[in-house]
């Protein structure tokens, strides 16, 4: 479709082409990640490879209901704003939770799926999802999202874990603001513990104490731990991850979101954003955790773990300690926990607030949940402010 141009770019170009892909194969990869790298805020996980591996792996496609919608703005035939756009027909996999909204308008005979999301799925790792140089891009793709809302007579669409532009272009949009808060740890100086002694020594003393005595019991169980970082992850490492990862999702009575092909594909176009931690008990496998790196931002994210034998507090080391020590003696300056989890306080990983924004069709419902929206975000940043109250670190 065609949408009329922007009176700023009047003078450049008459109009600026929008499309919509059913494939984000069909998007020039080079121009889609020309478009990430340009944000301070980007993660490896808004990479063209990234979204094409969900698709060609079966993990996100309309028969898991991630039906591919994404959009690009084309200016002189130039890619200049990008975004990944799913329609949905659920709200799994997603982690920002709009059952009960789902449940109101249902109670009230309206459909709310489908819907149209914006967002990685899977993936509650915040950055930017309109992908566009300038905040008037950016702006246009909201609206686009509208457009598309409006004529498909879908209830809503959704922006998932956005930075801090894409809030700016969401709020002159009128688009609706939704907080969260996941618990991240960092280092400012990229290096400046030094050494996981030296993190510990920043932790109160009974923090110090708890987390020294989990390591010593794991050590004392006989665990050791292999430490694997891009090519060095061998098909058969992926093979034993993956299948510690679906019985992590077993243990829950859940089914995995991400097929042993996706990982396949990772190994082959993005191997250098993976490092896999192998817990060993004298010759046998354990247990595995996988993260995924930012090499050049320095960031690293927690994103999977599972373990074919019970050992007390495996988890933690696996999960925090190990990649918290790696995250150190490699210079790395954050690295994010994942969703929620107010126990990782504990290990040194504290509060930050997230945001989602929110676009209605219904007037009645937009304002009701506008509504609740403001209530709920002065609970979230009440919320901050007494878990920072009780951080670990020593007191100044």
């Amino acid at each position: 479709m065609t949408v009329p141009r922007s009176p700023a770019r009047a003078r450049r170009q008459d109009a600026v082409e929008v499309e919509v892909h059913a494939d984000p194969v069909s998007i020039d990869a080079g121009a889609w990640n020309r478009l990430v790298e340009e944000r301070a805020s980007a993660a490896p996980f808004m990479r063209h490879e990234y979204f094409v591996a969900l698709g060609a792996s079966s993990s996100a496609v309309a028969a898991t209901g991630w039906q591919p919608q994404f959009l690009t703005v084309s200016r002189g035939g130039e890619l200049v704003a990008a975004c990944p756009v799913y329609l949905k027909d659920h709200s799994y996999g997603e982690y920002v939770f709009d059952w009960a909204w789902a449940d109101a308008y249902q109670r009230h005979g309206l459909d709310y799926y489908p819907k149209l999301l914006a967002a990685v799925p899977f993936t509650p790792v915040p950055g930017p999802r309109l992908l566009g140089r300038h905040h008037e891009d950016r702006v246009l793709l909201l609206r686009a999202l509208e457009q598309i809302a409006r004529a498909a007579s879908l209830s809503s669409a959704h922006l998932l874990f956005v930075d801090e532009d894409d809030l700016a272009a969401a709020r002159a949009a009128g688009w609706l603001l939704r907080s969260g808060v996941q618990f991240h740890w960092t280092d400012p100086l990229a290096g400046g513990y030094g050494d996981f002694a030296a993190f510990l020594a920043t932790l109160q003393r009974e923090k110090r104490k708890k987390i020294q005595q989990e390591r010593r019991r794991v050590a004392e169980a006989g665990v050791t731990f292999e430490v694997l970082v891009g090519d060095e992850i061998r098909p058969r490492d992926w093979d034993y991850f993956h299948r510690c990862y679906t019985l992590t999702y077993r243990a829950h009575h859940s089914t995995p979101y991400l097929t042993r092909d996706f990982f396949a594909r990772m190994a082959a176009s993005m191997a250098g954003h993976w490092v896999l931690f192998l817990a060993r008990r004298g010759s046998e496998r354990v247990a595995a955790s996988l993260i995924a790196i930012d090499p050049h931002r320095r960031v690293a994210y927690g994103r999977y773990w599972g373990a074919t034998e019970p050992i007390p507090l495996l988890h933690f080391e696996a999960c925090y300690y190990r990649p918290l020590e790696w995250c150190i003696a490699n210079g790395y300056r954050r690295f994010e926990g994942g969703a929620q989890g107010e126990h990782k306080m504990a290990r040194g990983l504290m509060p930050v607030q997230t945001s989602s924004v929110h676009w209605l069709a219904h007037p009645q419902f937009a304002r009701a949940i506008e509504d609740f929206l403001a209530r709920e975000g002065a609970g979230v940043e009440h919320y901050i402010d007494e878990l920072n109250e009780r951080a670990p670190f020593k007191r100044a």
